[in-house]
């Protein structure tokens, strides 16, 4: 009994250690980053430990998350860490009673991804069930060597937390169903998902392939001038018009998705058709994207009933 009662005390001290290093980068993120001394306050070995830890968190959780309400939805990050930082200095730091998901986008384009990201691990690990990370289509290898993730690892630390990072991503899910019939994702909707059971039978780790229901989710866009479903301009995925939504939606029983990937003026944009009920909300949380856009953030809240509000903010 001695020698199980040390073990267990063993663990509980380990595990109490790896809490507290995770709070001390929290805190290092939150009270004492800024630019210039962005290099100094991490160490490369603790971040891809951290990324080692929440991969096994993410392949814990089912290609598909079901989550309860009240919850707060965020869209795109993408590395503009200081506004991230202001968002939750607006609506809180994620504890128990102050619930997130993130639909994806976190790195690439903006300055800071291994800030934003690094910051939304440790607050994975430290509240797995308050803190939710969807996959965007940035959280792929192919693409975020392209548009700067890769850049950023190998100027600050090397590519070996670039792969670290990336074996994370892709572990991540995919969408959420939140309540009895919100669906939250990247990007859209699939013409080849025709019941939730398929998303279960989703792999990972996993690539995003170019065409079926992982691109869909990640890729996918709604388009007006579109009635049911044709070639996307991305070159992934494919676009979808009012008829497509709203067959998706009675097929799945969905009452109401919402998606980032798209830049919203407003923070969020309605895709409604006259005479029709709203089916689909965009939501975007990086304001002035990309130094380049006059956009502001936005923040959807649902609350315990179903309800859906917006919060828009420019930092």
């Amino acid at each position: 009994p001695k020698k199980g009662m040390d073990a267990a005390m063993e663990r509980a001290k380990r595990k109490a250690e790896i809490r507290a290093n995770i709070q001390s980068l929290i805190d290092r993120l939150m009270k004492e980053w800024v630019p210039l001394k962005c290099q100094s306050l991490f160490k490369e070995d603790e971040l891809i430990e951290l990324a080692y830890r929440v991969r096994e968190i993410f392949m814990m959780e089912k290609p598909m998350l079901e989550l309860k309400a009240p919850i707060k939805v965020v869209g795109d990050q993408h590395g503009q860490f200081e506004d991230m930082r202001a968002m939750f200095h607006i609506h809180g730091e994620p504890k128990s009673d102050n619930r997130y998901l993130f639909l994806g986008d976190y790195v690439d384009r903006g300055p800071f991804g291994l800030e934003v990201i690094t910051l939304l691990f440790c607050h994975k690990i430290l509240y797995p069930d308050s803190v939710y990370l969807l996959r965007g289509n940035h959280e792929s290898r192919p693409v975020n060597m392209t548009y700067g993730f890769y850049k950023e690892c190998k100027l600050r630390f090397s590519k070996a937390l670039f792969e670290a990072y990336n074996y994370a991503f892709y572990c991540m899910p995919f969408c959420a169903k939140v309540g009895a019939s919100i669906l939250c994702m990247h990007g859209g909707i699939s013409e080849d998902l025709t019941n939730f059971a398929q998303l279960k039978r989703i792999e990972r780790p996993c690539d995003i392939p170019d065409l079926g229901i992982c691109a869909d989710l990640t890729w996918g866009d709604p388009d007006t001038k579109v009635d049911k479903y044709e070639e996307s301009p991305r070159g992934a995925s494919r676009v979808f018009g009012y008829s497509a939504l709203q067959e998706f939606c009675s097929k799945l029983q969905i009452g109401l998705i919402i998606r980032a990937h798209q830049v919203a003026t407003e923070g969020y944009h309605i895709f409604e058709k006259p005479g029709m009920d709203v089916k689909l909300i965009s939501i975007f949380s990086a304001p002035r994207y990309c130094g380049t856009y006059q956009n502001y953030a936005g923040v959807v809240s649902i609350s315990r009933d179903d309800k859906v509000s917006f919060h828009v903010h420019r930092p």
